[in-house]
């Protein structure tokens, strides 16, 4: 598969051919940027990792030339922030076992521009190649506008396709926002209990953004381990490490369906929630 950005690359740990590594995979996550993924999407590697009748494949729409940038890495320009970032994602990949993950090196004024069908485009191809069951993205509500932008290039991309090649499952995923304040029974609830070491380490490797300024590795661990704790008032933790998602399936099956209306409708019932409660409780 030819992608289109120059320095656009699909690394494959276990050197299989492309399309095998795109035909094996069931889970996939599309993402803004490098370690997004690892951050938002453990629950597709983790369900993938160690088996081989499950394959995870990631793909990172930018080009990471943004990044902020400490300590060993405070002189790097734009380009060798790619270059680190790139090697970085690859060896995430490689620690988490992943299918293959395909770095298309756009950048974020590509990806936040409404118009720019490219993306689109390539997005779609990948979706219809591998064919993934279930797709990991990001969430309507996040407030990081290159998040929302990708995250509306990949629903765009789905309704391009006939719904036979769609994914069954679409997850819109915590990364600059958490999820807390969706109803309990709209959660998207991923159990990431499980080998922790891993997830520490497919997140620990982006150096360049955990050395250079945010601690990404503990406020994710952070923000897992409270999701599991505060899920439930009236019991006993069920999980060591939880993650929410935003369902974004009916997107996907009925193109009729409003995109605002669909997220705001989610706000709305918060909003309600809260009212009710607080009615309830004040008379």
């Amino acid at each position: 598969m030819k992608l289109n950005k120059q320095g656009a690359e699909i690394y494959i740990p276990d050197n299989t051919d492309v399309e095998t590594a795109l035909k094996r995979t069931t889970r996939m996550a599309i993402a803004a940027h490098q370690d997004d993924i690892e951050i938002m999407a453990y629950h597709g590697i983790l369900n993938c990792f160690g088996k081989e009748d499950e394959w995870f494949f990631g793909v990172v729409v930018t080009d990471g030339a943004g990044s902020p940038r400490d300590d060993i890495y405070k002189n790097y320009t734009d380009e060798d922030m790619k270059a680190i970032r790139k090697t970085e994602q690859k060896k995430a990949a490689f620690v988490g076992e992943y299918s293959g993950v395909a770095m298309l090196y756009y950048s974020s004024g590509e990806v936040k521009n409404p118009k720019n069908q490219e993306v689109v485009d390539e997005l779609a191809e990948i979706i219809r190649k591998a064919r993934p069951e279930i797709l990991y993205t990001h969430n309507f509500a996040d407030k990081h506008d290159t998040h929302v932008a990708t995250v509306t290039k990949v629903i765009k991309a789905v309704r391009s396709l006939p719904k036979e090649l769609r994914p069954k499952k679409i997850i819109g995923c915590e990364v600059w926002r958490n999820l807390d304040w969706l109803a309990d029974d709209k959660k998207v609830m991923m159990d990431v209990s499980g080998h922790q070491n891993i997830a520490a380490a497919v997140l620990a490797v982006h150096d360049s953004q955990i050395c250079g300024g945010k601690r990404y590795d503990l406020a994710n661990q952070g923000r897992r381990l409270a999701n599991a704790t505060f899920s439930e008032s009236h019991g006993v933790d069920q999980y060591e490490a939880l993650s929410y998602g935003m369902d974004l399936t009916p997107l996907a099956l009925d193109d009729s369906l409003d995109v605002i209306d669909y997220v705001t409708g989610y706000i709305d019932e918060f909003k309600k929630n809260v009212e009710d409660k607080i009615g309830k409780l004040l008379k």
